[in-house]
């Protein structure tokens, strides 16, 4: 599947080929951290499968619970994260995130990883109440 994407301010925009069965959700205590909320999306691709098509990334490496030197890739202007890439193997795996993707409505999780980290209220989150656009505070 072809996709696009980019960042929030709109420096960073890339293309990219994806095989939908592979959106995963990542549980990951960097993930957490990184995202700032409960977990990530991401669509796993290879270092051919990606195309910057404008703006220059920023990248910061973090060395994961695995031991696994990675690539956080981010815009330099707001910050809006792209990527997260294994820096020291041969198949340049990418976890594309997946809220970047024009397309992300399209790429629904096929799995769920490092579960051993989410949050216990993720559990049954149909019990909390939904409001269809930002409440009145």
């Amino acid at each position: 599947m072809k996709i696009d994407g980019g960042c929030l301010c709109g420096y960073i925009t890339y293309e990219a080929e994806v095989n939908p069965e592979k959106v995963a959700v990542c549980h990951c205590t960097d993930c957490q951290t990184h995202s700032g909320t409960a977990f990530g999306v991401v669509v796993g691709i290879t270092d051919n499968q990606f195309q910057l098509r404008t703006g220059e990334l920023k990248t910061y490496q973090k060395i994961a619970d695995s031991g696994t030197p990675r690539a956080l890739a981010f815009c330099p202007e707001c910050g809006t994260r792209i990527y997260a890439r294994t820096e020291n193997d041969d198949s340049k795996f990418f976890g594309l995130r997946v809220g970047t993707v024009t397309q992300r409505m399209e790429l629904v999780p096929t799995v769920q990883v490092w579960c051993r980290s989410a949050q216990t209220w993720l559990g049954d989150l149909s019990s909390i109440p939904k409001v269809e656009k930002q409440p009145q505070l």
